[in-house]
């Protein structure tokens, strides 16, 4: 942003003392320029530094003109409807000017048949003649520009669906011709803010970002200081249309006859509209990218940003700090989840209580999941997506923490020459054998009423619902039973617990980072863009949170000790603290002893000692030590 604009008075060529920008800079102000170039100078067609023509606190006249055309037509000739602004006065500098102008105007058939419909924008000094046509124009207090008003936005692909057990013949006639290439639309929003730009000052034209460059209308003699290099532009108006929301905006086509316009007319704090500006082009030139098939280095389409605007212009304030703060610690929550979840599995050294048919079914359902996500992708956040993909690798690595995976020969004449098998990392003992076969007894209960229910499903939808491809119905299938059912997955890791008597083998922090995610996924559940089904299984997991409450109030921990597999304290074990420990004199004997000759022989004493007093036995008669 240049420096603030003051004003200086000088004289003009005819003698006239006139009010002018002070630029602060080496480019005198445009009234005082000289009429010849400096001796050895060279003029430049494109000006280097351009400074403001008019100062601050000018009064200034505006009309605007809707046409099909971007050719500028004599104001005369143009209809009263079409010229839908004709402000006086309204004073170029004044933050406190604010004015609002509501009309409508009849759409050109141009522009019904998916033309542009352009604004032409007159503005000039009041009292000076705004038509660049009429006799006496002066072209030093007014000028004239077009912006468009429309906006041509790809069409998003309308995705066809059949019923798949309907006839092929009787779908061939259904089946419209398609066109190849993205289908682009003429779109309208009724609403604009129009903006002068006061504070803009002297700036460098080759390098202003384009989103900036192309409300700049250079002054229209292309007048250079002295040294050839710098010139001056007129005041900037800014066609802001950054809270336009497509959602809002009107298809143009022949049933348009008439639309409504409203404009806010004021003035804008120079770096607001330079922020707002290279946004809002970043997004639409993202958006005609993935138009055209060309990806942007961001990734995305555009859309992601149309869902922040809808966002915070739709959502309640209150509803939208509070999502602001537990996104934050959902992020944090999500972190600590996947970090003290491979804690758990790396320090583990035995697979008590563990389900691996449960990591197993995770994997799977995850895996369905993500490619349900990613079939119905145009209605679902990369945030999901990224979220289910981390979930997937951790399932799959938690696998060879329990089990070891390997390629073995399959039997003679298989159809597949090998098979995956899961081999057990070493001899089970009692208890993990027991909770192999709690984990068994689980699933085979499990089978028996998840089965049935998934072909039942699968009936329904295939008779009666529509689908793009048989692909599309057994994801569609698949991750319908997990949403439904999902849940049943963590039924043999609580029916473990409730065979074994604990929870000590369950990873407890991950488990509460994730249930609190739970929590904070139902209020996501409605302010992110996601499948409804997805939306409905976030409530799912609250059911088994509070079986495992209940599980871990009744069946209590003592973290002060090692449990029964092998676990205890929070992070470490008791032995470790206790090797953690300083030495400390055994009972009877001196703490000021140095090692000597008869250190050890005092020492094996008081050993001996101890030894008896906790077996109940002694030493008598001189008997000798059971080695």
């Amino acid at each position: 942003m240049g420096p603030k604009q003051t004003t200086t008075a000088v004289t003009n060529e005819a003698g006239t003392v006139v009010q002018v920008p002070a630029n602060n800079a080496e480019i005198p102000p445009f009234a005082a320029r000289p009429e010849f170039l400096d001796e050895g100078a060279i003029y430049n067609p494109i000006p280097q530094r351009i400074a403001p023509m008019w100062p601050l606190n000018t009064p200034l006249d505006i009309t605007i003109v809707v046409s099909p055309t971007f050719v500028r037509e004599p104001l005369a000739k143009v209809s009263k409807e079409r010229r839908v602004v004709d402000e006086t006065g309204f004073i170029f500098g004044d933050f406190n000017q604010k004015r609002t102008i509501d009309t409508e105007f009849a759409v050109p058939k141009e522009v019904q048949n998916n033309g542009t419909l352009w604004g032409h924008f007159y503005i000039g000094i009041s009292g000076s003649k705004l038509d660049p046509s009429t006799p006496g124009y002066d072209s030093t207090k007014a000028y004239h520009y077009v912006h468009p008003l429309t906006q041509y936005i790809a069409q998003k692909k309308i995705v066809k669906t059949k019923n798949l057990l309907a006839a092929s013949d009787e779908l061939e006639e259904e089946v419209e011709e398609v066109p190849t290439g993205p289908i682009i639309t003429s779109h309208y929003h009724p609403n604009f803010t129009m903006s002068f730009i006061p504070d803009s000052g002297v700036m460098h034209f080759p390098t202003l970002h384009p989103a900036v460059r192309q409300y700049i209308q250079l002054e229209a003699t292309a007048a250079r200081d002295g040294s050839g290099q710098n010139g001056w532009y007129y005041p900037v108006l800014f066609v802001n249309t950054f809270w336009q929301l497509r959602a809002h905006m009107t298809t143009l086509n022949s049933t348009v006859t008439r639309l409504p316009l409203h404009i806010d007319l004021n003035n804008f704090s120079n770096w607001k509209f330079s922020l707002i500006a290279s946004i809002d082009e970043g997004a639409k030139q993202a958006s005609r990218n993935a138009a055209q098939g060309v990806s942007s280095p961001g990734g995305g389409d555009g859309s992601e940003f149309e869902m922040i605007k809808n966002i915070l212009l739709d959502t309640n304030p209150w509803l939208l700090g509070t999502t602001v703060i537990v996104s934050v610690l959902h992020m944090i929550f999500e972190m600590l989840a996947f970090k003290s979840d491979i804690s758990h599995y790396r320090n583990k050294k035995n697979n008590i209580g563990i389900s691996v048919r449960s990591i197993l079914g995770n994997v799977f359902m995850q895996a369905v999941i993500f490619l349900y996500l990613m079939d119905n992708n145009e209605n679902t956040s990369w945030m999901i997506l990224f979220s289910q993909g981390m979930g997937i690798l951790l399932e799959f690595w938690k696998i060879t923490t329990v089990v070891n995976v390997r390629v073995r020969p399959a039997s003679p004449g298989a159809l597949i020459p090998y098979r995956i098998v899961f081999e057990d990392k070493h001899v089970l003992s009692d208890t993990e054998e027991k909770t192999k076969e709690y984990d068994a007894v689980a699933f085979k209960y499990l089978y028996m009423i998840a089965v049935p229910l998934l072909f039942a499903y699968a009936g329904y939808s295939l008779y009666y619902e529509t689908h793009k491809s048989w692909y599309s119905f057994v994801i569609a299938t698949l991750v319908g039973s997990v949403y439904a059912y999902g849940f049943l997955m963590m039924v043999p890791s609580l029916y473990i617990n409730y065979r074994l008597k604990s929870v000590a083998h369950m990873p407890a922090k991950a488990m509460t980072y994730k249930f609190l995610n739970t929590f904070i996924d139902d209020l996501f559940a409605f302010t992110i863009k996601m499948p409804t089904l997805h939306r409905l299984a976030t409530l799912r997991d609250d059911v088994i949170f509070f079986v495992y409450l209940y599980q871990s109030w009744k069946y209590k921990v003592d973290y002060t000790r090692v449990n029964e597999f092998g676990q205890g304290g929070d992070e470490e074990t008791v032995e470790d603290n206790k090797a953690n420990e300083p030495l400390k004199p055994i009972a009877g004997t001196d703490a000021s002893a140095k090692v000597g000759g008869e250190g050890p022989k005092q020492a094996e004493k008081v050993i001996d000692a101890t030894a008896s007093k906790v077996t109940g036995s002694s030493k008598k008669g001189g008997a000798t030590k059971r080695k």
